[in-house]
């Protein structure tokens, strides 16, 4: 197995409006990038069980041609809001460092 911070080029997140995170996980890597999409891990239903989201609530979208996922879902606070504790939404993207991939 190999954390997807060892092998990703990016792994950020912003806000997306004042209700919403977007995740952005990106390789400079084709080969590397066919051979994690080949595994299924990175998907809609992982980002939902790390971010305690319904699964129904993430858009999620995979983009070959960029060698690209992006995943929007709804913050838990919205931006600004009394016990936000991130807003601008550039701290949320650590539980993504951690992913294992079987490589």
């Amino acid at each position: 197995m190999v954390r997807l911070k060892d092998i990703a080029k990016a792994c950020k997140s912003k806000n997306a409006g004042p209700f919403s995170i977007t995740l952005d996980i990106m390789f400079d890597d084709a080969a590397l990038f066919e051979r994690v999409r080949a595994t299924g891990v990175v998907s809609a239903a992982l980002i939902a069980r790390l971010y305690g989201v319904r699964e129904a609530d993430v858009l999620f979208t995979e983009y070959p041609p960029a060698l690209a996922w992006k995943a929007t879902l709804p913050r838990p606070v919205a931006s600004g809001a009394v016990g936000d504790v991130d807003v601008y939404g550039a701290q949320q993207h650590a539980p993504l460092l951690d992913i294992e991939i079987p490589l």
